[in-house]
């Protein structure tokens, strides 16, 4: 089974993004989904215990694999993001 046989587009697909707590973080990986996957997102956002770091858990409309993986590229290429899963 390949990669392509385990999503069926359109999906829904969720995504968590961690990075460094700083006011542009949010504005900026929203931005990047809004270029990539537009839509009305609710981002759920949480703090790491120190408070060093934040947790952006969204769901977005995928609509193919090419979408997911450009999607990726550019929100691990930003500058406070640490992860992207």
């Amino acid at each position: 089974m390949t990669s392509e046989e385990l999503l069926q587009f359109p999906c829904d697909f969720p995504l968590r993004i961690m990075g460094v707590a700083c006011p542009e973080l949010l504005d900026d990986v929203m931005s990047t989904i809004q270029k990539h996957a537009p839509g009305d997102y609710q981002p759920q956002v949480h703090a790491s215990a120190k408070g060093n770091y934040h947790a952006i858990r969204v769901t977005i409309r995928a609509t193919s694999r090419e979408q997911l993986d450009a999607l990726y590229h550019e929100l691990v290429s930003l500058k406070h993001v640490k992860v992207v899963l």
